[in-house]
């Protein structure tokens, strides 16, 4: 999705929830939209989706050693 329009949704819910803030809502973003259509079967998984759309997995982050010494 064009930064520009990112931007301008983001803008168009801060001004939602600073003149309403009993409303909740959620954004969506183009890459939320495509994880769900894979997650319900809706599409089949594509290398190209999956690169061209950052994912952000939930969890703790994986540890990974990088076999660097430290003196101590």
């Amino acid at each position: 999705m064009n930064q520009k329009l990112v931007t301008k949704k983001n803008r168009k819910v801060r001004m939602l929830r600073q003149a309403h803030p009993q409303i909740r809502c959620k954004i969506f973003y183009q890459r939320d939209y495509l994880h769900l259509l894979v997650k319900y079967g809706l599409e089949e998984p594509d290398a190209s989706i999956r690169t061209a759309t950052p994912t952000r997995i939930p969890g703790p982050p994986e540890v990974v050693d990088l076999g660097i010494a430290v003196n101590g």
